[in-house]
């Protein structure tokens, strides 16, 4: 064989071998293929439509013709089980075959549910779409694939229009929200990763915000690797509470790590993505958003003593006026005072003088 054919073929070989290695390589959230890293290994989440974003009220655009989103057999859930599971990234739920979603531009079945959240130091981080800069405690996933246009998830995924996610942002509030009990209340089961276990089934539907109708709608990506862009996002504008407890129990029970690894378990936390740039994209809401300035504790402040040096300013200001006011005044009676006097010392001064003798 020529040996330039040669040299060419092992190249080739190489190069495929890397290629390989590169798209088989296990992602993590911080570390050598964190998501600073991401792009390198998998393409597509360099992409000009990822997810997540932060929604800038301000500039959505309104469009009338969104309809409220109508979650399709979300409780029939039947007599089966449902299944939670610990990939290594996030805790799991598949959803059965004939839940859906209406209200979409097609027909999409469901195929999972899953959760990002943070660390326990930052009550209003971990969430992965932020709305006019603020984030959320969590955030839920309910992920649907176009059954009209494809076969399956697998196929779905790749292509443009062949996913639809249902964003929920949560928050932690005072009361037990029971409806994910029934999905916190298993965690200890599934700690480590590759463990599941079979719980309750449930309505899915009570994971949602009540109000359907008030949502974000954009074209975007899964915000894990490999980042297809083929993603209808659907953003609810309206958060879901859990209690302070219940964030924690998600924030500190799991761990990505097997319980067989030779090391210490590795929490499984700030599994969420940072915001990634708009790039001109239109971001369309089914309302009219109010755009709302929430200050943060350092802006209050400033607010605050700003305010309080304007309003000593300006008695400051009154008081040196009504002094130079008051001052004038004393001034201008005074002067009046001796005029007065004055003609008066000279009207006693022309009686005292002799009159002339005849």
């Amino acid at each position: 064989m020529d040996p330039a054919w040669l040299a060419a073929a092992v190249f080739l070989l190489l190069w495929q071998c890397a290629g390989c290695t590169r798209a088989g390589k296990e992602w993590t959230y911080a570390g050598a293929v964190g998501q600073s890293e991401w792009s390198e290994f998998f393409p597509e989440c360099g992409g000009f439509s990822q997810s997540p974003i932060d929604v800038d009220t301000s500039r959505t655009l309104h469009d009338p013709s969104l309809a409220p989103v109508q979650p399709l057999g979300y409780g029939q859930y039947g007599h089966e089980p449902f299944t939670l599971s610990n990939n290594g990234h996030t805790v799991e739920m598949p959803l059965p075959s004939w839940m859906g979603v209406a209200g979409l531009p097609w027909q999409y079945s469901a195929v999972q549910l899953h959760l990002h959240w943070g660390n326990g130091i930052g009550v209003a981080t971990g969430s992965e779409h932020t709305i006019d800069g603020q984030g959320a405690s969590a955030e839920l996933h309910v992920v649907h694939y176009n059954s009209e246009l494809f076969a399956n998830m697998s196929q779905a995924k790749t292509q443009g229009n062949g996913l639809a996610v249902l964003g929920v942002l949560i928050e932690a509030g005072s009361e037990t929200n029971h409806a994910y009990a029934q999905i916190f209340n298993y965690l200890g089961r599934i700690r480590y990763a590759g463990q599941r276990v079979a719980i309750p089934a449930f309505d899915v539907q009570t994971l949602l915000p009540r109000d359907l109708s008030r949502y974000f709608r954009y074209n975007g990506s899964l915000t894990t690797p490999p980042c297809y862009q083929s993603v209808l996002w659907t953003v609810f504008a309206e958060k879901v509470k859990i209690s302070h407890y219940q964030l924690l129990k998600l924030e500190t029970v799991l761990y990505s790590s097997r319980s067989t690894a030779p090391t210490e378990p590795i929490p499984m936390q700030d599994n969420y993505r940072a915001t990634q740039p708009l790039n001109h994209r239109p971001v369309l809401s089914s309302f009219i958003p109010v755009s709302v300035k929430i200050y943060t504790d350092g802006e209050i402040s400033a607010i605050v003593i700003g305010s309080l040096c304007g309003c000593i300013g300006l008695a400051v200001i009154v008081w040196f006026v009504v002094k130079t006011i008051r001052t004038k005044d004393v001034a201008k009676n005074l002067k009046q005072d001796m005029a007065l006097k004055t003609t008066s010392d000279l009207g006693k001064k022309e009686e005292a003088a002799p009159q002339p003798e005849p």
